[in-house]
């Protein structure tokens, strides 16, 4: 381990190459995190946008977060009231991703969440200036194929999501 933080480890492995040479893989350790395709009785998705250090711009994408060693399913249930203030009466995994495959073996869990009703807004400190925005699902798809929503996993869960319901 070269470095442990509170979200991430960067590790430096010794490895034997397939074609046999010594070599160093550097990867990240981080816990799997699920984005929430949370669908109300019109057929909206809600999303999220919410300020990225890196990016250094605010960005638009499906609610979620880390799992935090839950259950994907328990995960985006608490993901999704955290940041929206949506309950889900019914969630379905759609699929796991891998995010950065050749960086970290974490996975992405891609969730479908439907019958909302309100809940309590309960937003971690980090994400005091997220708002909240309810999209048709057609024009949200439309976003992630003209790049206004660039969250891989968002625009994933939404094209798939738009092809379930074809």
């Amino acid at each position: 381990m070269v470095h442990e933080g509170p979200f991430i480890s960067l590790h430096r492995d010794e490895v034997l190459r397939p074609d046999g040479a010594a070599g160093v893989y550097e990867h990240v350790v981080v816990k799997d995190s699920v984005r929430v395709v949370a669908l109300d009785d019109e057929g909206r998705v809600v999303l999220v946008e919410d300020d990225f250090y890196l990016q250094q711009r605010r960005v638009l994408h499906l609610p979620g977060g880390g799992c935090a060693g839950q259950d994907p399913l328990d995960a985006a249930r608490r993901e999704l009231e955290e940041e929206t203030g949506q309950v889900a009466g019914d969630l379905r995994l759609l699929a796991s991703v891998d995010p950065l495959p050749a960086t970290t073996r974490a996975k992405t869990h891609l969730v479908v969440a439907t019958h909302l009703r309100p809940g309590t807004v309960q937003r971690e400190g980090t994400e005091t200036g997220m708002t909240v925005e309810w999209w048709t699902l057609d024009d949200a798809v439309a976003a992630a194929r003209t790049g206004r929503i660039t969250e891989a996993a968002s625009v994933i869960a939404l094209l798939l999501t738009e092809h379930a319901q074809a």
